[in-house]
């Protein structure tokens, strides 16, 4: 079920009942990326995921920050008067995932960085951004995404599922590129979170492709022992789209984890 408030500047799907799931999607992405597991989660748990600012015809809102998206994702909370949450984010959703677990850590029953890490972008990783946002501005996003996504997964994913990459693509370039743009600004800017995993007080889920070149095994793994309590998948011939490349495994894995998270 679609939801939405303040006239449709915060929008989200609505999905099952019981204990509460949010999964938030990353850069050049909306809710839809969790469909398939939205569809296995919502016959236990209450699942909601929301459509950050500039996706899925929700406006754009500047300055954007991670910090503003977790705004607007509590904000969803607090109309629903939710209390609890396991909250998920693939990517650019795991950095608005850990600004929430700072702000409100009394919040979370579980926290889940799908693909995603706590650690801010190195200067070369920022200097990469800069460069993307000049080559979209010079040629239309349409170019930079059709040059990009597609790597997001692992070669041999890619090379055996050519629709399920192009339907990945047609996601992207339904994100206007302005929106692309603000979320590559927000994302070099963001702080370092790895204090946030040292402290968390809740369970931690770390997934992990060992053929993503977005946010490499060698960047998460020395993550993992940080967390009081953690959760860590790391999948051979997977890249950066574990939610897609390996579904069904990623539907266990996440129910697996939000039922420990319920204890």
């Amino acid at each position: 079920m679609r939801k939405s408030i303040n006239n449709g500047s915060n929008s989200w799907q609505d999905d099952g009942n019981g204990a509460v799931v949010v999964l938030i999607h990353g850069f050049a992405e909306n809710s839809q990326l969790w469909e398939e597991q939205a569809a296995a989660l919502a016959s236990h748990y209450r699942v909601i995921i929301p459509d950050l600012p500039g996706t899925a015809g929700v406006p754009l809102t500047t300055p954007l920050s991670i910090d503003s998206m977790a705004e607007y994702v509590y904000a969803i909370l607090l109309a629903e008067d939710i209390k609890n949450i396991t909250v998920i984010g693939h990517s650019m959703g795991g950095y608005v995932a850990l600004a929430m677990a700072e702000k409100y850590p009394g919040l979370l029953k579980g926290l889940g960085l799908f693909h995603s890490t706590a650690t801010a972008d190195s200067e070369e990783k920022k200097e990469g951004r800069r460069k993307s946002i000049k080559m979209m501005q010079q040629y239309g996003a349409d170019t930079f995404l059709r040059q990009t996504l597609p790597n997001m997964f692992s070669p041999v994913f890619k090379a055996g599922h050519p629709a399920v990459v192009e339907a990945y693509v047609k996601m992207g370039a339904a994100c206007p590129l302005p929106t692309l743009i603000a979320y590559y600004e927000a994302m070099m800017v963001r702080p370092d979170r790895t204090a946030v995993l040292k402290s968390l007080p809740v369970p931690a889920l770390f997934v992990i492709g060992k053929d993503d070149v977005a946010v490499p095994p060698e960047v998460v793994l020395p993550q993992i022992t940080l967390p009081r309590i953690s959760s860590i998948h790391i999948f051979e011939e997977v890249g950066h789209m574990g939610m897609w490349e390996v579904k069904e495994a990623s539907e266990v894995i996440l129910q697996q984890f939000i039922a420990f998270c319920q204890l």
